[in-house]
């Protein structure tokens, strides 16, 4: 099979939805399939306003439209509501292609975290661009309550995995663990104000603080909290080693749709304390992870769960299944055109 792939998340940016795009194309690609990806880094590009690590797109259509003629793909999946999703979407509806679309991000409270404004003025953007898409794939069953709610229809399950190879209880853990205060208290992802991070920061549970991540609010928060250790970027084992070396692993967020850090904790032994929230609430069982309104009850109780069972639930998301879910929610071209006719 054929598969186009447009997304305004590609290398060099390190998020949740690059790192998913990348395991399921890595995926599709050992199971035979072709895959086209149309992504920022082939065009001018300008950095996104207050968020320069993502760049945006320069363009008009008829380049992503020329990719998508030329490639002449046999389903069409467009991952991101940015400017190449758009043209990507403008070019389906012209030709009458069907198309599936992801709801990735909390688009509506990301917006409203950074202007001010209330998030349901942006919910009429998010149904106006799902709405034609034959197939809306998301993560959790919260989110699809959430996106039925707002009236955006098709929705399809896509989950998430975790490399059990990568992440696991037994990567060396960083030397700066050894001069921090027990509990270390660790948290992982973008350093960025919908992350909510200072909550975590602000917390009053004893132990030290390690913060792993980049982001345009690294600074603004190393200099507010300095007893707190920001190692910035890490990846592969070095990443899994803070994970394993950490008593319990912080989710501050509020507004992510999955969290693949979670996971990714877990299958290196770490228990995770979050908020009863999206995302922890449809990733997290009673055996990894404690969730409560106070981050710090949160904490304590996180502490009380046994790395084993924390492993164990980090056994049961596969990449594989996820990237067969992908591909079950894909609609192909020809059929709907044959079904036309």
């Amino acid at each position: 099979m054929k598969i186009a792939l447009v997304t305004d998340a590609w290398i060099p940016q390190v998020n949740g939805v690059m790192r998913t795009l990348m395991e399921t194309v890595s995926r599709l690609q050992a199971m035979g399939h072709g895959v086209e990806i149309i992504s920022p880094d082939q065009f001018r590009s300008v950095p996104c306003p207050g968020y320069p690590e993502i760049r945006l797109a320069l363009t008009r259509g008829a380049p992503v439209a020329r990719r998508l003629n030329a490639f002449a793909p046999d389903a069409i999946h467009i991952a991101t509501e940015g400017p190449l999703g758009h043209a990507a979407r403008r070019y389906c509806l012209r030709e009458r292609l069907p198309f599936s679309t992801a709801y990735h991000t909390q688009f509506p409270d990301y917006i409203a975290k950074r202007t001010g404004l209330p998030p349901a003025i942006f919910w009429p953007f998010i149904r106006r661009f799902h709405g034609a898409s034959a197939s809306v794939l998301v993560a959790t069953e919260s989110i699809r309550r959430q996106l039925h709610e707002s009236r955006v229809h098709n929705l399809q399950h896509w989950s998430r995995g975790v490399d059990l190879e990568n992440f696991s209880p037994d990567a060396p853990q960083p030397e700066i663990f050894a001069r921090l205060k027990r509990p270390i208290q660790l948290y992982v992802g973008r350093v960025a104000v919908e992350k909510n991070i200072e909550a975590f920061l602000e917390c009053d549970h004893p132990g030290g603080k390690a913060v792993v991540g980049d982001g345009p609010a690294l600074e603004q928060l190393k200099t507010k909290y300095p007893r707190a250790h920001f190692a910035g970027r890490k990846s592969g084992r070095e990443l899994a080693g803070y994970y394993a070396g950490a008593d319990v692993f912080v989710f501050p967020s509020r507004t992510d749709t999955f969290g693949l850090v979670m996971i990714e904790a877990l299958a290196c032994g770490t228990p995770v304390a979050a908020y009863p929230v999206q995302g922890p609430v449809d990733v997290l069982s009673a055996a990894s992870g404690y969730m409560d309104a106070n981050l710090a009850q949160a904490i304590t109780g996180a502490l009380w769960i046994q790395p084993r069972d924390c492993i164990h639930h980090a056994r049961t998301f596969s990449w594989d299944t996820a990237t067969q879910q992908f591909l079950n929610a894909l609609v192909p071209i020809k059929r709907m055109r044959r079904d036309a006719a």
